[in-house]
């Protein structure tokens, strides 16, 4: 039997799911694009917000693993685990501005597979921020991993589904460019947060 000593300080579980549940926040304001006569600037502008509270969370997080004698896990995964949450915001605020600042929202209707893209990012982020409070006791993440990962499968789909229609000849030039470098946001977005199952899993397992 394997005796740990662990700190029944909970601030770390604190950082983490403050840090999904700001994710959960920034998709929201991802699909608001989806509805026609959408404030992009006010979007652009939250989701900015969002990702310095997400900034602050993370420094904080830092702050307090080189301050701490014993942490619930090793600090090099706490590290990763705090720095990929981070990205995955980072991913989505590079969104918002971008459809802000090339003015894409002009057009009729963005393609349906960007919407889908947002969409399966929405998914992950829900199902991410119900597993950080779980990884205080390490129990029923499995499924979280599982379906994190198979979500990407998804965005990758329709991430190459929207490659296909911008290649198709539907969109100028210059349009393709723009909303290529957005498309490319929002599949990073996803890759990222397989990255946050992908070490959640790797804890569980070395927790186990």
């Amino acid at each position: 039997m394997r005796f740990k000593l662990r700190p029944k300080d909970d601030t770390f579980f604190d950082y983490f799911t403050r840090a999904a549940q700001n994710l959960v926040k920034g998709t929201e304001l991802l699909s608001e694009l989806a509805v026609p006569g959408a404030d992009v600037q006010s979007v652009s502008e939250r989701l900015g917000d969002i990702e310095h509270d997400s900034d602050q969370i993370t420094h904080e997080l830092y702050n307090k693993i080189n301050t701490s004698f014993i942490t619930p896990f090793d600090r090099e995964d706490i590290y990763r685990l705090g720095s990929q949450l981070d990205d995955v915001m980072d991913h989505l605020e590079a969104t918002g501005n971008l459809v802000y600042l090339y003015g894409l929202t002009k057009m009729p209707a963005l393609p349906r597979e960007m919407l889908e893209l947002i969409d399966v990012l929405d998914r992950q982020a829900r199902v991410t921020a119900q597993a950080m409070p779980k990884l205080k006791t390490m129990k029923d993440l499995k499924e979280y991993w599982i379906e994190c990962n198979r979500l990407e499968n998804e965005g990758d789909r329709a991430y190459r589904m929207l490659l296909v229609r911008l290649f198709s000849g539907e969109y100028d030039a210059l349009t393709v460019l723009k909303m290529k470098e957005v498309a490319d946001e929002l599949e990073l977005a996803t890759d990222a947060f397989e990255h946050v199952a992908n070490t959640v899993e790797t804890i569980a397992v070395k927790e186990s």
